[in-house]
């Protein structure tokens, strides 16, 4: 499935996992490609291998960035395959219980985060990994939500 699926839907707003979620995998190429630099400065043996995995790292990053996306429409969070547009999960606003956002030391200080949102039988829950500026994002999703009947006095869990 590409795409909104209901006709009267319309997108809000589109992303992907930002930059920093691969943080570590940049540490680790920036790493291997210093030891090809040194092998090379040194002149030993081996050096195009540990340059060309850096090289490899970095392409793996890039590729592994786009390979989910989140989009909001008018109607529902949706995460799909950033390559062939197919829906992995969704979740209806007016079914959503409970948004939350998850950050550790590492994931605060580079200003990302996780978003989780719950849905009301507790069947689903999606996960929006690598989000910049969680709070902002979990914000965008309160206001979409519809307000009804007890779920107006019920707030949404803090983070």
């Amino acid at each position: 499935m590409t795409g909104p699926s209901k006709s009267n839907e319309t997108v809000v707003w589109t992303a992907y996992p930002s930059w920093g979620q691969f943080a570590w995998l940049y540490l680790i190429s920036l790493l291997a490609g210093f030891r090809g630099l040194l092998y090379l400065l040194f002149d030993l043996a081996g050096w195009e291998g540990w340059v060309g995995g850096a090289a490899a790292l970095l392409v793996c990053a890039a590729l592994l960035r786009r390979w989910a996306r989140y989009t909001f429409t008018s109607s529902r969070v949706v995460v799909s395959n950033g390559y062939t547009g197919r829906e992995i999960q969704s979740v209806a606003l007016d079914d959503i219980k409970e948004i939350t956002v998850r950050q550790g030391p590492v994931a605060r200080l580079l200003g990302i985060g996780t978003v989780v949102i719950r849905s009301l039988s507790g069947e689903k829950v999606l996960r929006l990994r690598g989000i910049k500026d969680p709070e902002s994002v979990k914000g965008r999703i309160q206001k979409m939500r519809p307000v009804v009947g007890a779920r107006a006095a019920d707030p949404v869990s803090p983070s």
